[in-house]
């Protein structure tokens, strides 16, 4: 009686397990339809907004970071990073979008994808290297399509993400696989950024 009862409890907590996880995606997955939108409806006065260019950019901007530090902290990165690489690869493809509109004379323009790129690149250093296929897939497929679209602007910020995304995955490129096995000099002071560092210049 007793092994039917254990045997019972089993299956309904692996129920309750399977269905939370069903929960969480969903979760996930709205949220991050929601920060798509979000991002479409901030760019949306670059185009017919009365400011200036530098003032349209530079607003912009921050309404940019003030939108990731609220999606990113949805999240523990510790302990759920894929989301929040999921947030990086949304918010690169936005930012990429809205560049033909920006500024190059705003000094935020290329000092927020500077430090999206760092962030990005960090998260991804924090990973375990079995990253799955189709994240990486659209971590590639974001870079490469960003990449030419902020170069036109002249903003080269995205190099490390660029050469990351060349690779089959994060720990195939042969710089991170020299971290990896201490052949690399140790970074310059300041060098290193937490995954949320771009973000904390606005909040």
């Amino acid at each position: 009686m007793r092994c039917a009862y254990a045997a019972e409890l089993e299956v309904k907590m692996a129920d309750e397990e399977a269905e939370q996880e069903r929960s969480e995606r969903s979760d996930a997955s709205s949220a991050l339809n929601a920060l798509t939108t979000r991002l479409e409806d901030i760019a949306a006065p670059l185009k017919n907004s009365q400011d200036s260019p530098d003032e349209r950019a530079s607003q912009y901007c921050y309404e940019f970071c003030q939108t990731l530090v609220e999606y990113v902290s949805l999240w523990r990165i510790e302990e759920e990073p894929l989301p929040v690489l999921e947030v990086y690869i949304i918010a690169l493809m936005s930012f990429a979008q809205a560049s033909p509109y920006l500024s190059t004379q705003c000094e935020e323009v290329p000092v927020v994808l500077d430090r999206l790129s760092l962030s990005c690149a960090e998260l991804l250093l924090s990973l375990p290297q079995n990253i799955p296929d189709a994240l990486w897939d659209r971590f590639r497929s974001s870079v490469q399509i960003a990449h030419p679209l902020v170069q036109e602007k002249e903003i080269s910020n995205l190099m490390i993400l660029s050469s990351i995304a060349r690779e089959q995955g994060v720990w195939s490129n042969p710089t991170l696989q020299g971290i990896l096995t201490n052949d690399m000099p140790p970074p310059e002071k300041g060098a290193a950024c937490h995954p949320q560092m771009f973000l904390r210049t606005y909040k």
